[in-house]
């Protein structure tokens, strides 16, 4: 009995040991992507609470037991991996918002183009050529930011 009690404790103690340090891998990586400015702030903190919390709860066992044993949940590592699988969703749900709205402005966009083009061939003024597109952002491309604010500037058409 004593040896399977043991072997159980070994158990618990390494995968405690594993999710710190998954946590402290995820919570490097997104401090990496953000210093390489790859991610976007508000992007981030969904990211960077997820490893927070795997690390706060792996570290602190007396919270994690707490919390399992509120939820009716026996095996702390399955506690673990619940309050993972939460915040995998809520990061799930972030993403579809964001594609959603994305989405909304490219319709609109393409619908704001049409109706651009209809009135270029209804003037009957010749095409501007738009500079190709780099993979560079566009302050980098046009220097500061209130040029890039000036170039971007567009007033608003009119749905008919």
């Amino acid at each position: 009995m004593s040896s399977s009690s043991s072997l159980l404790a070994s158990t618990l103690a390494q995968q405690r040991i594993e999710v710190i340090g998954l946590a402290v891998v995820i919570c490097g990586v997104i401090f990496e992507l953000l210093r390489r400015k790859r991610l976007k702030e508000r992007y981030a903190i969904l990211w960077l609470v997820t490893g927070l919390t795997l690390l706060v709860l792996a570290l602190w066992k007396g919270l994690l037991t707490k919390f399992s044993h509120a939820a009716g949940i026996h095996y702390l590592p399955s506690a673990l991996f619940a309050v993972a699988f939460v915040f995998v969703l809520a990061m799930l749900v972030h993403a579809s918002l964001t594609i959603s709205r994305l989405s909304d402005q490219t319709t609109a966009l393409a619908q704001r183009l049409a109706l651009l083009q209809q009135r270029m061939d209804e003037s009957g003024s010749e095409p501007v050529e738009l500079p190709s597109q780099t993979d560079e952002a566009p302050s980098q491309t046009l220097g500061a930011p209130a040029e890039l604010e000036r170039a971007t500037r567009r007033q608003p058409v009119p749905v008919a």
